[in-house]
Parts: C-alpha cells; sequence; structure tokens
C-alpha cells in the first residue's frame, strides 16, 4: 500500500513579512511628512523655549516660598504660549520657506543670465540671438500700445 506525505511548509518568513511591513509604513509616513508643520513646530518649540528660560531666570530671583507658585506660573506659561503662538509660528514658517524659495530661484536665474551674457562677450552669435530676441520684444511692445 502507498501512501503519500503532505508537509505544508511556510513559503514566506514571519521576520521577513515583519520587516517589509515595518518599511511599508515608514514609506507611508514619509509621504504623509509635511514639512512647513514641521518647521512651524520647530519655530514653536524655540519660542516657548526661550520663553521658558526668562521664565526660569525669573524664578531664580525669587525666594524658596514663591517656588510652587513658580513653577505653576511658568508652566502655565509655557502652554499658553505654545497655544498663543502655534498659528503664527506656521504661517512664519511657510512664509519663510516661500522666501527662500524664490531667493534660490532668482539665484539660480541670476547666475544663468550671467552665464548666457559670458558666453554672448565671447560669441557673435548668440550676441545676435539676444540682440533679435530684443528687438523682437521691443517691436511686440510697440504694436500692444498702437
Amino acid at each position: 500500500m502507498t501512501s503519500f506525505v503532505h508537509i505544508d511548509y511556510a513559503v514566506d518568513h514571519p521576520g521577513v513579512v515583519r520587516a517589509e511591513r515595518v518599511i511599508s509604513n515608514i514609506q507611508q509616513a514619509a509621504s504623509r511628512f509635511d514639512a512647513t508643520r514641521a518647521g512651524a513646530s520647530m519655530l514653536l518649540a524655540a519660542i516657548v523655549a526661550a520663553l521658558m528660560v526668562v521664565a526660569n531666570q525669573v524664578i531664580d530671583t525669587w525666594t524658596e516660598g514663591h517656588l510652587l507658585a513658580a513653577w505653576i506660573v511658568m508652566w502655565a506659561l509655557a502652554f499658553a504660549a505654545i497655544a498663543l503662538f502655534a498659528a503664527p509660528a506656521r504661517r512664519a514658517a511657510t512664509a519663510l520657506r516661500a522666501g527662500a524659495r524664490r531667493w534660490a530661484s532668482a539665484r539660480k536665474q541670476a547666475a544663468e543670465d550671467q552665464q548666457l551674457w559670458n558666453l554672448a562677450m565671447t560669441d557673435a552669435r548668440v550676441m545676435a540671438d539676444i540682440s533679435r530676441a530684443m528687438s523682437a520684444d521691443a517691436l511686440r511692445d510697440v504694436k500692444r500700445y498702437y
């Protein structure tokens, strides 16, 4: 009599499956990352830290009897600062980011213009092309007004 043995082996290693899940979760979290929000959070943390340093300096000058009240006031001040400065810090971070992008774009454009001008100074064909383009722009502006 013949009997068949069927042994079911696991096709996937549990550790590999777990590692793949971790990597996919990290990729999903990275895709949801908002740099503006992170920058605003860092700015807010810096503001609150500076405020806490000032409050700590004030507390250090007080006597021991007022220490508990001073700590309560300091932490109330910290939480109030977080609540008050959250939106302005986010707006400031957004504005700084946009300004940095515009500045980088303007620098890149200026470098490209300088490179083209340096090339035009050594190559008459490029200078002629620039001259024609400027004449065409001037002619187009004249036609627009008449």
